[in-house]
């Protein structure tokens, strides 16, 4: 039976004062994105890591020429040499080449959404948020981002350029980033969090998820559509975008933005 799902049950966020985008959106690490689009997202997240340059390709190949709707975001500041291994390099003319080169296997004149992948610690971050500002300046990139920060960088990073988005580790189990989520309600900036089902590991409600399992045994609901309810229901400017190769799997957590979590639902997940 076809999914009647749609993105655009969870909800708008702006991210600036003039990209609008429904607020649930796409990780494309891994890549069932004609589908996605079709759902209703309107928001996808990539990565010139992820492949790496795999991920960028492939949208372009699907979905070019885009929808005037369709806002992407990429990053770059981490490279990946083999399996699992991730390295930060945020030097200017690392992070010039590299959003050069996702313009190109995006097949856009400009980026939307570009991101810092992370913050190196070898190199300043002014120096890092300080090409990506010249790049917006030559018309590369609209909006600036940042990932895998403190609150203390982000506030360092804000202080050089508007921040419109933060993307950080935040799931049910972990919320160490609670302080940073709390600083961009206060901003308007949109917080978007990576690894929102906690890789895979909220699809078993195993252990301490116990809570979980009951929250979506009364809504009957998957637990993986539970968690996304409780990261939309957590801000208003939460804006999960969880990823699958599964269609099946796409299709559930896009119904995830129809479910509507009570109060009592949210006491007893903290």
């Amino acid at each position: 039976m076809k999914s009647t799902a749609n993105a655009a049950a969870a909800g708008q966020l702006v991210l600036g004062v003039d990209l609008t985008v429904n607020r649930l959106g796409f990780g494309a690490m891994r890549i069932t994105v004609q589908r996605a689009v079709q759902l209703g997202v309107n928001f996808i997240d990539t990565a010139d890591s992820y492949g790496p340059e795999v991920s960028e390709q492939l949208i372009a190949r699907a979905l070019y020429p885009y929808s005037p709707e369709l806002v992407i975001a990429t990053k770059g500041g981490l490279t990946r040499p083999g399996p699992d291994v991730w390295n930060r390099n945020a030097r200017p003319e690392h992070l010039r080449e590299s959003c050069e080169a996702s313009l190109r296997r995006l097949r856009r004149e400009r980026i939307d959404v570009y991101q810092l992948h992370a913050p190196d610690p070898r190199v300043p971050l002014a120096e890092s948020i300080g090409e990506l500002v010249r790049l917006q300046g030559e018309g590369k990139i609209r909006h600036i981002g940042v990932c895998n920060v403190s609150l203390d960088e982000l506030k360092r990073a804000q202080r050089l350029t508007p921040i419109v988005s933060v993307q950080n580790r935040y799931n049910l189990e972990d919320r160490r980033s609670d302080g940073v989520l709390e600083h961009c309600e206060s901003e308007a900036i949109a917080f978007i969090p990576w690894a929102p089902l906690g890789s895979g590991r909220h699809a078993s409600a195993a252990g301490e998820m116990r809570a979980l399992a009951r929250v979506a045994e009364r809504h009957k609901v998957t637990v993986g559509q539970a968690a996304i309810a409780w990261l939309l229901e957590r801000s208003t400017v939460m804006l999960p975008i969880p990823g699958t190769a599964s269609i099946q799997h796409l299709e559930e957590n896009i119904a995830a933005a129809s479910v509507r979590l009570t109060p009592e639902d949210m006491h007893e997940l903290g």
